[in-house]
């Protein structure tokens, strides 16, 4: 009998679950091959930085209007997946500090501060002409906007389209419209591309991502569950889902009678896990992902945040996709 447990609460995409994974889906899964690098400017070939007049008005992704008098040239970033963003669309010069959790690309400002302890303070002794979080936690907007700070909120996305108009408002904001419509430009291509050469099966491999070790997971209700959705696979974990939301906990017993096609691991930065760890657990030795040589190590900061490297991330599933043999499916 398959069973399953719940985790109280709705962990949202980029939300860190305590000891388990740094940053993760606040913090789902991303500067990605032939779209940006580690540069703070675009790569060669790109757009040259637009040339917007300001002030500009945007509508940041909670759906509040935010003035900007000219281009910002001081951005605190305090969050894994904006900090991505900017620098994918050439706008890394105009950051001057990022949060703790922002360790890509390797030359972004890390500081300490926090985008889960939000400190005002500390933000606003960074001077900043644009501040951009995920969320608004203990009313971090209101403390910054009563200093007259402007910020953009740019929540989880739930969909690509959520991630590309994000990159839009982010392009608009900073003046760099161009290159943000170029990356989402490359995204999609690459992203059509490579649906594309996935290999058609008459039954659909079945999948299932694990974010930490204690079982804790993702339905196709997720960010990550619509990337693995785009490969044509099929998540064990749904059924778990109704009672469990979003981001379930699966027992041992649910997951060893599921017998995934694949499985993905998403905690092998935050937890040191690997196809080695996981085959020593009990009863999941025998699994068909084990004994086929079938248990995929993801990064857990790609696989986690919905900027431009969520290309990367399907690139990998597609890639393990691909190497999966009709004949070894459990069927």
């Amino acid at each position: 009998m398959r069973t399953f447990r719940t985790r109280s609460g709705t962990t949202p995409p980029g939300t860190t679950l305590p000891g388990v994974f740094s940053g993760l889906i606040m913090a789902v899964a991303l500067v990605l091959s032939g779209c940006a690098g580690d540069d703070t400017e675009p790569a060669a070939g790109s757009p040259s930085p637009s040339t917007a007049a300001f002030p500009v008005v945007v509508t940041d992704g909670a759906g509040k209007q935010v003035t900007l008098s000219q281009r910002p040239e001081a951005i605190v970033s305090l969050a894994p997946t904006p900090t991505e963003m900017l620098y994918a669309i050439g706008a890394g010069s105009q950051v001057t500090a990022v949060d703790s959790l922002s360790n890509f690309p390797a030359g972004a400002p890390r500081t300490e501060l926090s985008g889960f302890e939000p400190n005002v303070e500390a933000i606003a002794a960074e001077n900043p002409d644009l501040v951009v979080l995920t969320d608004d936690i203990q009313d971090v907007v209101a403390g910054l906007d009563a200093l007259n700070i402007p910020v953009l909120q740019l929540p989880a996305a739930a969909t690509l389209d959520d991630t590309y108009a994000q990159l839009g408002i982010l392009g608009k904001a900073t003046g760099h419209d161009a290159e943000a419509a170029a990356v989402v430009d490359r995204m999609r291509s690459d992203i059509q591309q490579i649906v594309a050469g996935i290999p058609q099966r008459e039954d659909p491999l079945t999948y299932y991502h694990e974010l930490d070790d204690t079982l804790f997971t993702v339905t196709s209700q997720t960010f990550i569950g619509q990337i693995y959705a785009l490969a044509g696979l099929e998540n064990v974990a749904d059924p778990a889902g109704a009672a469990g939301g979003p981001y379930p906990q699966l027992s041992s017993e649910f997951l060893v009678d599921a017998d995934p096609d694949l499985i993905f691991l998403a905690d092998t930065k935050c937890c040191g896990q690997s196809a080695e760890t996981l085959a020593q657990r009990r009863g999941f030795g025998q699994l068909s992902a084990v004994t086929g040589d079938r248990v995929v190590s993801l990064d857990d900061d790609i696989a986690s945040r919905w900027g431009p490297r969520v290309v990367d991330f399907l690139r990998v599933v597609a890639d393990a996709v691909a190497n999966v043999p009709a004949a070894a499916t459990t069927g």
